[in-house]
């Protein structure tokens, strides 16, 4: 085993994963240092094997179209750095609006690589490519026609599909060359980033000799014809064939996406290829107001950086396949910490006591020094993009497209979002050098996690001569796993499970507390966004506003099948800390007026994952607790982590009033009534508890072994039509509450605009999330079916009520009348949150039994457990959608009617529906599954199923 760990070593790469496989490949390793080459062969499990035997002159053929197209792409995917120069006279643009025309075709051409890359791996390059770059010369050629600025922003879109190029000839590249040449020839293939500075070199003559719009024609033209050469001119991957007899199924494609490992590449090559395209548009700025040089001279220094940092991918591809990209990345990152430190560290004056007087000294970076080391910073950066892409073909020959569409995405979304964090943390901090200390940041955190996986994997791993997980980095300490769970065993329940199940659920209800503050915290952001200077209309305040619902439901669905797979201890403990990047960054955010709407649109969004949290801790929590105490456990869980709404709404309008981490916070905004507001501790106040709490669950909480399952398990799910039934009623009640908790102040103010309704808004949430919390033990005694089927119908009786006070809203103290029947509705609306969770694990408890007759008793309980936990996680997916639709449906009957009975009707009629169904599944006496209390469920035998 230390030979295998050494010669591993030397080869730079860990034994990729063993995968399904009837046969064996061979691996001949490098060579080691100051020996000759002597060959070694190790089993391996995944298909190593080189690609069909292909001439050299064939290699060359293939590799000299791609690159040629990869650069002309690329040369077209920057046109806007030049372009915009003189779209910008000719629209009146601001340097906000330019910023978002130039970073728009990268957004695009990051997101669209995950695409190209599976229609790559499924049809191949030679057709991909040839389309991609007609479609590109098409989107160019409209751009032309362009008369206002949304049109400039549409062809824009269109512009970065060439920067998905990128993925389609990594995996038509490598296709054709054998495994010891794919770096090389990958590295030859990259270079083609030398198209931006074709671009800067070329373009702006044609821009002064036709202007923008015919330079764009020349753009177009190029690039079709290039298009149509490589169809006629390349030829078909010698792999083609082999994907015409092996169709892979798009799961299977995806299927490698869900290792950690692939994200782990991924913050790689953010770095490498990120932080490149974003110091290529920054230094040029950074140049003229540090060092005062002429957009010229600045010009000829950034391309100091970018022509090396581009043309060194060869050989960083050459390096990576004799020594190893592993030992590659390992100079790469470390040489990039030394060198962002040092450029990190800002002009500084320092005055020391000595002995006899007062010392006095400073230290500045010059510009020599800087130009030096920046242009070490490019070289080792484009050893690392070679690197990163040399890993990937050697652990995932077989889907090249999809995992590299992935790293390659990853990595543009860093050349997308990097410009525009930099620009505000110039804003917040007020050092120029801070888009260093960035870069620092990042750097180092790549190069921790991948000494640390690397150190992980050869000690737990290679030890045992097998690849025990793909996950080495997040492999679970045994004292954190419960091999031997048996919650509904009394004696075991009371000398030591209760105790742990305990110390689970009041670690998860903080956490699940922290995500729905953070998942709600745009209702208070936006409400103040147009008082401390941000222009948005009302419409997109109102997206602001229901982007986080919007995303948090989507992201719910995923979530849902999460715990099984990674495990409820180490998922909660990540879902957390994710958290903290929304938070942080809206920090940063509201503190300069002039950030893009695109950049707070996206932060909307990323608030989503603090709403798909709850769909992973419910299902983590219904493994740990027996029958009879799962409603009320849920119940706490849920209802005291829906108060995180209330809280937030409570605790932000008191954080933003005050400096609460004085000079770290920034400075305050001042109103025009001379008030201040700290508004970027809406977000800021939330990090330490985030930390802390992800802290704890990764300490202080427990993975099941039990509950270890597979998607494809758990997808067993969407074929129970009480899975949706399910998802209906849990609609009623928990979309009910989520919507109305974001609606209801809109609602308020535009029926009794006399009433401040704001200082009152946190009341609804706050009754309902402690109905839930304090009504959990209610199903247990006397049935969730019956409870639910009794809050519908006061729902239903409490917006008659709302309309009722609607009605005569002109007479003295109808208001308080409306706020009473809506806080009724909050109450009723907790209780069948509870109640709807209640009866998940026993309609799948008889459900499984009536199914799966063969299995026995435990695997019974076993298998309906997981399937509970999932249907409970994808229900709340699909309930969460209400935080979007209730106020949107508010929304427009008061602007089709002039009032909001039109959506009131709409909501009695539905829970009108799930009465009906709550009564003919679950409570009459020949239902399909009949849930009874449970002291009469131990008295009488389960009904037979309706025929």
């Amino acid at each position: 085993m230390a030979l295998r760990s050494a010669l591993t070593q030397v080869n730079g790469l860990a034994s990729p994963p063993a995968l399904r496989s009837s046969y064996r490949v061979f691996r001949t390793f490098g060579p080691v240092e100051g020996r000759s080459r002597k060959p070694f062969t190790e089993p391996e499990g995944e298909i190593m094997a080189n690609p069909a035997p292909s001439t050299r002159r064939a290699q060359n053929r293939a590799l000299f179209l791609s690159t040629l197209a990869f650069t002309l792409c690329f040369a077209v995917w920057t046109l806007f750095s030049i372009l915009g120069l003189q779209i910008k006279q000719e629209f009146a643009l601001s340097d906000t609006q330019l910023g978002l025309l130039m970073a728009t075709p990268v957004l695009t051409g990051s997101i669209s690589r995950l695409f190209l890359g599976i229609l790559t791996d499924r049809f191949g390059g030679r057709w991909v490519f040839s389309l991609l770059m007609l479609a590109t010369a098409a989107c160019v050629y409209l751009l032309t026609f362009a008369t206002s600025y949304p049109m400039l922003l549409l062809g824009a879109l269109g512009v970065g599909l060439a920067g998905g190029s990128f993925i389609v000839g990594v995996a038509y590249t490598s296709a054709w060359f054998e495994q010891e040449r794919q770096g090389t020839a990958l590295g030859i293939f990259g270079a083609g980033n030398v198209g931006a500075a074709v671009t800067n070199f070329g373009a702006p003559f044609l821009l002064l000799a036709l202007g923008w719009q015919g330079a764009a024609l020349v753009y177009a033209t190029v690039i079709a014809i290039m298009g149509v050469a490589f169809l006629l001119l390349a030829r078909t991957d010698p792999q083609s064939e082999r994907r015409r007899a092996e169709a892979v199924p798009l799961r299977q494609q995806l299927a490698p996406l869900v290792e950690v490992r692939v994200w782990r590449f991924s913050l790689y090559y953010f770095f490498v290829f990120g932080g490149f395209v974003a110091l290529a548009l920054w230094l040029p700025h950074y140049l003229v107001e540090v060092y005062g040089l002429s957009i010229t001279a600045a010009g000829i220094v950034a391309a100091l950086y970018t022509i090396p940092a581009s043309l060194f991918r060869v050989l960083g591809g050459w390096l990576s396949d004799r020594y190893g990209a592993r030992r590659v990345m390992y100079w790469t990152l470390i040489a990039s910490v030394a060198c962002t430190f040092l450029l990190s560290y800002p002009p500084t004056r320092y005055r020391v006591q000595g002995v006899h007087d007062i010392l006095e000294f400073s230290f500045a970076m010059n510009l020599v020094g800087f130009v030096v080391l920046i242009m070490v910073l490019g070289f080792f950066m484009s050893l690392g993009k070679a690197a990163v892409f040399k890993h990937i073909p050697s652990y995932y020959p077989q889907h090249v497209g999809a995992v590299g569409g992935v790293v390659g995405m990853i990595g543009g979304l860093g050349g997308f979002f990097l410009p525009l964090t930099f620009g505000m943390l110039n804003d917040v901090a007020g050092i120029w050098q801070s888009c260093f200390m960035l870069l620092f940041a990042v750097s180092a955190a790549a190069l921790v996690w991948m000494h640390y996986a690397i150190l992980r994997a050869s000690r737990q791993e290679w030890r045992a001569g097998r690849e025990v997980t793909d996950l080495p980095e997040l492999a679970t300490p045994s004292r954190f796993v419960l091999q031997d769970w048996r919650p509904e065993d009394p004696d075991f329940w009371s000398e030591k499970g209760k105790r742990i199940a305990t110390r689970n659920l009041w670690i998860s209800i903080p956490n699940l507390l922290l995500a729905f503050s953070v998942w709600m915290v745009w209702s208070v952001v936006v409400a103040k966004l147009p008082q401390v200077g941000f222009d948005y209309t009302s419409n997109q305040l109102f997206w602001l506003a229901a982007l986080p619902g919007l995303s948090g439901a989507t992201l719910r669905i995923f979530y849902s099948f999460m715990v099984p797979i990674v495990g409820g201890r180490r998922f909660t403990a990540l879902s957390t800390a994710s958290l903290a990047l929304p938070a942080l960054w809206i920090g940063f955010a509201v503190q300069n007026p002039d950030t893009p709407y695109l950049v707070m649109l996206i932060l909307a969004l990323l608030c989503g994952f603090g709403g798909g949290n709850f769909a992973s801790s419910m299902a983590n929590i219904s493994f740990f607790y027996p029958k009879r105490e799962k409603g009320n456990a849920l119940a706490l869980n849920a209802g005291l982590g829906n108060l995180g709404v209330s809280v937030m709404q409570f605790l932000i309008p008191l954080a933003i009033t005050a400096g609460v981490f004085g000079a770290l916070g920034g400075e305050p905004q001042t109103l025009g009534d001379g008030e201040r507001l700290w508004l970027q501790n809406a977000g800021f106040v939330w990090v330490p508890f985030i930390l802390l709490g992800a802290v704890a669950a990764w300490f202080g909480m427990n993975d099941i072994a039990s509950a270890r399952s597979s998607f494809k398990d758990q997808a067993v799910i969407f074929k129970r039509k009480h899975n949706w039934l399910m998802c209906v009623l849990y609609t009623g009640t928990f979309g009910s509450f989520i919507g109305y908790s974001a609606g209801f102040p809109l609602l308020a103010s535009n029926q009794f605009p006399e009433v401040d309704v704001l200082q009152f808004a946190f009341l609804g949430p706050l009754v309902g999330a402690l109905s839930r919390a304090g009504t959990g033990w209610v199903s247990d005694r006397f049935g969730g079916a019956r409870v639910t089927l009794w809050v519908f119908a006061a729902m239903i009786a409490c917006v008659a009520g709302v309309l009722f006070f609607l009605g005569i809203k002109d007479q003295p103290g109808a208001f308080w009348g409306f706020f009473a029947m809506f806080l009724l509705l909050f109450f009723f609306t907790g209780v069948g949150n509870a109640s709807t969770f209640q009866m998940i694990p026993e309609i799948f408890r008889q459900e499984v039994a009536r199914l799966m007759p063969t299995l026995d008793e435990a695997a019974q309980r076993q298998q309906s457990e997981k399937e509970a936990a999932a249907t409970i996680g994808f229900t709340s997916a699909i309930a969460a959608y209400g935080a979007f639709f209730i106020p949107k449906t508010f929304g427009s009957s008061i602007a089709l009617t002039g009032g909001a009975e039109m959506a009131l009707y709409g909501f009695i009629a539905f829970y009108a529906i799930c009465v009906a169904l709550t009564w003919f599944y679950y409570t009459r006496r020949h239902a399909e599954i009949r849930l009874q209390a449970p002291e009469h469920a131990a008295q009488t035998p389960t009904a037979s199923p309706s025929r």
